[in-house]
């Protein structure tokens, strides 16, 4: 498959390094230094977690990265993998890499702009204004050709053109719409033969919320604080409004037929495992980036208002997160 990733960022650099090693047809958009760095010296793969008491694994591929989506034509796969808060600008750009039967793969952190196709028809029509203003990215790419990637695995960008793994290697595909497809199929086994356990979804909304459950707190507390995942954790205070916040998403779970198994006391035993650990949010606070506010967090209350779901956890912990970004330029005021 003629494979592109768009945003040759922590996951599109692994996911598009690990297939062009496989062997797979790789080429990338991206812009700026990481454009120059990948065409002149490659896409390069550091395996940290391959360094068992020695020097870390490192691959070097070649991928051609063109800033002109136009140069490279329609593709088979497009792996969009932008940060969330630059989607709505690098939608439209996609339209030149896609086909009739092009597939677009999005893996993003949050929750997506075609969360609701196949999932409830009067949600899914409806304009939510924290993650597609105006509907224009699913103008640009329609949920029909989405297949939904949710990412459990740790990975940063070392420098541009330049990836660390970190840890972790399970990706789970399933169809934005819903069911099983040949497609899906296709995609999941194509990443499977780039070294990753990937695992097909029946329902992966359910996938996507269950991640974004553990995800829609840890990150903005630990960017706000610029606390490791262990200390959040360790202080009970924080740890029972996360609990509290935590509680109201799994509320708006049962009302969308997405329940959460699990208690939080459950989730937060798993994410103590990662020790201090720093989230990607905090990490992007740190280099000044813009932080993903909008699709980890405004958007859960974003449907607690819709459907009268009370969030009060949730609407205070994004104030605070978008009060402390916007003092810092990393969020639109």
């Amino acid at each position: 498959m003629r494979t592109c990733i768009f945003g040759l960022g922590a996951v599109g650099g692994l996911i598009g390094a690990r297939l062009a090693a496989s062997g797979a047809e790789v080429s990338a958009i991206a812009r700026g230094a990481t454009l120059a760095a990948v065409a002149r010296d490659g896409l390069r793969l550091v395996e940290a977690a391959a360094a068992q008491g020695g020097a870390p694994a490192q691959t070097v591929v070649p991928v051609r990265a063109v800033d002109d989506p136009s140069r490279l034509g329609p593709q088979d796969l497009v792996v969009v993998s932008v940060k969330t808060t630059g989607l709505a600008e690098a939608a439209p750009r996609i339209a030149p890499l896609l086909g009739p039967d092009t597939v677009v793969l999005s893996a993003m952190n949050g929750v997506p702009w075609w969360f609701f196709d196949g999932l409830d028809a009067g949600l899914a029509a409806r304009e939510w204004q924290s993650i597609d203003p105006g509907r224009a990215i699913a103008a640009a790419i329609p949920g029909e050709r989405v297949l939904g990637c949710v990412v459990h695995l740790a990975c940063a960008v070392e420098r541009p053109g330049v990836v660390r793994h970190v840890q972790g290697r399970r990706l789970i595909v399933g169809e934005a719409c819903g069911g099983d497809s040949e497609r899906a199929r296709r995609v999941a086994s194509l990443l499977a033969g780039a070294g990753f356990e990937t695992e097909l979804s029946p329902r992966i909304q359910q996938d996507v919320w269950f991640k974004l459950w553990g995800n829609m707190t840890m990150n903005p507390v630990s960017a706000i604080t610029g606390a490791t995942l262990d200390r959040i954790l360790d202080d009970p205070l924080v740890r029972g409004f996360v609990s509290a916040a935590m509680l109201e998403a799994s509320a708006i779970g049962e009302r969308i037929g997405l329940p959460i198994p699990i208690s939080p006391e459950q989730r937060h035993q798993v994410t103590r495992q990662l020790g201090a650990f720093k989230t990607s949010m905090l990490q992007d606070v740190e280099a000044g980036r813009p932080v993903e506010l909008d699709a980890l967090i405004a958007i859960v209350a974003e449907i607690g208002r819709v459907l009268g779901v009370p969030t009060p956890n949730v609407e205070a912990l994004f104030g605070l997160a978008r009060l402390h970004a916007r003092t810092r330029g990393l969020y639109p005021a």
